[in-house]
């Protein structure tokens, strides 16, 4: 009976429930959107994060006048395996340094080279990038052994400034798309149940319960926000195959920089769909029931 009442009255109404089920297509759209490029954002954010690196570099006959020693190499290691703010480590010898220097500018070594200059190192990544200074920080006065430490200071600030700038406008963002979908819905609902308030109140002074009365809005509330989310999650599924293709072929990201997944995104529009329409329902009722 609840759910044949809610349908007549969604015929009855159909402008207002047309408009209530766009309204929240829109407002689902939007949100989906955003969760999608927030969350790619956010992990971008993060992939960039890890390259804040500091590296510890040894001595050598060329910077100290004296090789490092493996006692030496041995006792940095050991340092940093006991701060908590390191996440790994790796060793990186002469060889190594240099086979790399190699591949990244081939042209530098034409010409040749009699010796190698560059030194051994220990790259440091910190378990979140705002440890990088703190570690750098833990190295002064240098141990014996260690030539510098770098980890680029102006290079990691301006990276985390604007990790952080990306995450709190993703928060606020969402925030204040939630706040005007709602008010939105309500209003939008409450133009149905106003142009109904007649009904409600035969049905209060007959003696029909609050929860008798308001049964069917909100139940219609529920249908609009099924409805609303479908469509605006399927639109977003066609966006997803048909576009972003695209527009990611022109973005060079790492293979760890991720959106939310598809099926996540829309359970969660689903889901807020269905409680801002029994919500706006159920809340724009009140001042109605009053009598």
């Amino acid at each position: 009976m609840l759910v044949a009442e809610a349908l007549r009255s969604l015929r009855a109404s159909a402008s207002t429930t047309l408009a209530a089920t766009m309204t929240v297509l829109i407002g689902m759209f939007l949100l989906g959107l955003l969760i999608a490029l927030g969350t790619w954002v956010v992990s971008w954010s993060h992939h960039v994060k890890k390259e804040v690196i500091v590296k510890v570099y040894f001595c050598t006959e060329t910077t100290c006048g004296h090789e490092v020693t493996a006692a030496q190499i041995n006792a940095v290691a050991a340092k940093l395996h006991a701060d908590s703010r390191v996440k790994s480590y790796t060793f990186v010898s002469r060889d190594q340094a240099l086979k790399r220097m190699k591949k990244r500018y081939p042209d530098l070594f034409k010409a040749g080279l009699t010796s190698n200059p560059l030194p051994a190192s220990e790259e440091v990544e910190p378990k979140k990038a705002e440890y990088a200074d703190a570690i750098y920080r833990s190295f002064s006065p240098h141990p014996p052994g260690v030539e510098s430490i770098g980890y680029g200071k102006k290079a990691a600030k301006r990276i985390l400034r604007v990790a952080h700038v990306i995450e709190l406008v993703f928060v606020i963002a969402v925030l204040i798309l939630l706040v005007a979908a709602t008010l939105l819905i309500a209003n939008t609902i409450r133009l149905s149940i106003f142009s109904r308030r007649r009904e409600i109140e035969v049905m209060k002074l007959v003696g029909a319960t609050n929860w008798f009365v308001r049964g069917p809005f909100m139940l219609e509330g529920l249908i609009t926000g099924v409805v609303g989310s479908l469509i605006a999650i399927v639109l977003l599924l066609l966006g997803k195959e048909l576009v972003l293709p695209t527009i990611l072929g022109h973005i060079d990201a790492g293979s760890d920089v991720s959106a939310i997944p598809f099926a996540l995104n829309a359970l969660a529009l689903l889901g807020v769909g269905l409680g801002l329409g029994a919500a706006g329902s159920g809340i724009t009722l009140r001042r109605f029931l009053r009598i």
